[in-house]
């Protein structure tokens, strides 16, 4: 293999890499800006809804905030540190995790979306296993 070739490979490689963490920026930054205006929505407008559908919106609108700046600072761990197997299903299942947690719940309350709600512990385990799998990776770099 000639070192054009190698180099043409390895502005790939970069390419990919340049790609993929501008989709999950993309995706942090609109589950932020939901975030923002669900929570302006819950504080106000929401307040009509009854008290226990209020607390389960609360949680899964905390849930997204935390998950989603989570997701943000594995994202910069990435562009420092480069990619691998580990961190990059880390962010997916943050990105599985907030969708399935988050999504069914607000699908359910507010859209009545019946049988959605089986996704929620779905989404609490894949919630749970990006941070077991953010501190696998970081005793790989650690090490």
């Amino acid at each position: 293999m000639t070192s054009r070739e190698k180099l043409g490979l390895a502005a790939y490689a970069l390419s990919k890499r340049a790609v993929f963490l501008r989709v999950l920026m993309v995706f942090v930054g609109v589950s932020g800006f939901f975030s923002v205006l669900f929570g302006a929505w819950l504080a106000h407008a929401g307040q009509a809804l009854p008290l226990l559908s209020q607390e389960s919106l609360a949680t899964a609108l905390k849930y997204q905030f935390f998950h989603t700046l989570a997701l943000l600072a594995v994202i910069t761990w990435l562009r420092a540190n480069g990619l691998s197997k580990i961190a990059i299903a880390c962010c997916f299942a943050f990105i599985f995790g907030i969708l399935f947690f988050c999504g069914s719940i607000y699908l359910k309350l507010l859209f009545g979306v019946e049988g959605i709600s089986k996704l929620s512990p779905l989404g609490g385990i894949f919630l749970a296993s990006a941070w077991l799998l953010l501190a696998f990776e970081s005793k790989n770099i650690l090490d």
